[in-house]
């Protein structure tokens, strides 16, 4: 139970919660902790920041505290591979402790929401997530919850985490660049440096590389020699389109390969194919990586290093958010 006390009366008695100080352009923090003793020389301040009332605490055995609260919601929703902060102003972020890729079960997610008197705000996933980002936050609305309140959030994680953070091991990628202008040397490949900046990121390496001409026979032949050679992660890069000396299509189906889609519903990266050969993803990339910072492969890429499978109708859902604003990175 809270008891509302004037900020005169307060003196020499602990406070029931952080008192935040917004100071509009320059800061926004707690100004007094929980627990702080209230002394006579804070109540000008007190008065400053708004607070003409205090609250007291006198909890009931079957309350909570909003900090006490926040700790086990945090605690709940979290899956593999994320840390709590300690509670300020009542609020609880997950931080990623590997970099990886964030998974959000958001149907628990939208459970967990509708409880009432509790909430849980995370980054949209999944996403690659680098190590010591806020990628979820939690706080109880009002000061003092229910304990049956915050045991029913538990009890909705206890069989799977709302947040988690998927590791992302080095994998071995093998890289086919077709062409006929890169293969016959009138160009040089573009698609290396690019792919194996953002792969670097990711913690892999290219493992190998190849070039092709506009030839599906030929361009089927080095697939099926870099699946043999242990490749986790195919990627053929070029000849995408529609355009008739387009051939890394009909070279990936020569392979065996099972194509799952030939274009997806994401700006940039519409052409993308993706296609796997036995268990083996392979990734067909369009030219939008040459010049597109942020495309499908950013997408893609993560969740093929995790070791997710993506399937047609998984390519299907991802027209909502598909379209990719301008990225400064």
């Amino acid at each position: 139970m809270l008891k509302v006390i004037p900020v005169e009366e307060a003196v020499g008695l602990p406070l029931a919660h952080d008192i935040t100080e917004i100071v509009p352009g320059k800061h926004k923090g707690p100004a007094f902790r929980r627990g702080h003793i209230v002394r006579t020389e804070d109540i000008s301040k007190l008065l400053d920041v708004g607070k003409r009332n205090l609250y007291v605490m006198e909890l009931e055995k079957d309350e909570l505290h909003e900090e006490d609260a926040a700790r086990r919601l945090a605690k709940a929703a979290a899956g593999s591979n994320l840390k709590l902060t300690d509670p300020s102003e009542g609020r609880v972020n997950l931080i990623a402790e590997i970099c990886g890729l964030l998974k959000i079960n958001a149907a628990l997610l939208y459970r967990l929401n509708s409880l009432g008197d509790i909430m849980l705000a995370t980054l949209p996933s999944p996403q690659y997530i680098r190590k010591g980002e806020v990628v979820a936050g939690t706080r109880t609305i009002p000061v003092v919850v229910k304990e049956a309140l915050i045991q029913r959030a538990e009890a909705l994680c206890k069989d799977q985490p709302i947040v988690q953070v998927l590791p992302m091991p080095a994998r071995r990628i093998h890289l086919i660049v077709t062409g006929s202008e890169v293969y016959t040397g009138r160009i040089k490949d573009g698609f290396e440096p690019v792919v194996k900046k953002k792969a670097n990121e990711m913690g892999s390496d290219l493992s190998d590389k190849q070039l092709a001409n506009d030839d599906p026979d030929q361009i089927a032949r080095l697939i099926q020699d870099a699946q043999k050679a242990g490749a986790e992660l195919i990627l053929v890069s070029g000849g995408m389109s529609v355009d008739p000396d387009d051939k890394t299509p009909e070279g990936i189906r020569r392979s065996g390969a099972k194509i799952e889609s030939h274009g997806f519903p994401i700006l940039p990266g519409s052409m993308f194919l993706m296609a796997y050969l036995n268990d083996t993803p392979i990734l067909g990339l369009s030219g939008c990586v040459l010049h597109d910072p942020f495309s499908a492969f950013d997408i893609l890429l993560p969740r093929l290093l995790a070791g997710e499978k993506i399937t047609r109708s998984e390519i299907m859902a991802m027209g909502h958010g598909g379209l990719q604003k301008k990225h400064d990175h």
